[in-house]
């Protein structure tokens, strides 16, 4: 710690900068990765619990209470709600093939929960993919104004470059610091995201079959 509030104090505008960048980075990836933990947790908890609520239920009205009380982060909601809207008289979407509206319905719903469920996700990629570059440039710059400063002192002496080189390589660090974790969450919660998705791939599959058949139709 003495070392960054030195590296700080003695640093020019630039090496400033960078750190305050770590440190902005740093902050907000673990704002998202804390809130996306909680998010997609309850999830697919609620997934669990709420796809065979629905399958339970005795009707589509209790089957859509049961939902609508299992169901916190709205994943599986939005789904049930498009595959029973009425499509407006009149319009090109009410005239068109049912089997085809309730699959257009079903696609729009599904595509708007899973953006839901990855939001943030692109944050956590650049600040993984590009933290560790941020860090080595004011590592590099660290070097060269230490070094700028050894050759002005006249005073080339293996001890006199390691400390303030030493002290520069801090910064690499820091990147690393601030990418490993971005990076590690944005591959868990991609594979929380997929799970999330093929389940409720499924329930959408499910959900056309019986809203087809409620129809007295047969699937296409």
């Amino acid at each position: 710690m003495g070392s960054f509030w030195q590296i700080w104090s003695e640093g020019d505008a630039i090496h400033r900068v960078v750190a305050s960048v770590l440190l902005l980075m740093s902050m907000s990836a673990w704002v998202l990765i804390l809130w996306k933990s909680w998010i997609l947790v309850r999830a697919r908890r609620d997934l669990a619990l709420a796809v065979p609520a629905f399958w339970a239920a005795p009707d589509w009205a209790a089957a859509r209470l049961q939902m609508d009380a299992l169901d916190r982060e709205q994943v599986a909601l939005p789904l049930l709600d498009a595959a029973l809207q009425t499509p407006p008289a009149g319009t090109l979407e009410a005239a068109g093939d049912v089997g085809a509206q309730l699959t257009r319905r079903l696609r729009d719903a599904l595509h708007g929960v899973l953006t839901q469920l990855q939001f943030g996700q692109v944050l956590l990629a650049s600040i993984g993919a590009t933290a560790p570059f941020i860090g080595l440039f004011g590592t590099v710059w660290g070097i060269y104004h230490a070094l700028l400063g050894i050759s002005a002192s006249g005073s080339m002496g293996i001890d006199k470059v390691a400390g303030p080189v030493g002290e520069a390589l801090i910064m690499t660090a820091a990147g690393l610091a601030v990418a490993i974790p971005a990076v590690l969450a944005y591959n868990v919660f991609g594979k929380w995201v997929g799970a999330c998705e093929a389940e409720l791939e499924g329930f959408a599959h499910d959900l056309r079959e019986m809203v087809l058949q409620d129809h007295g139709l047969r699937s296409a």
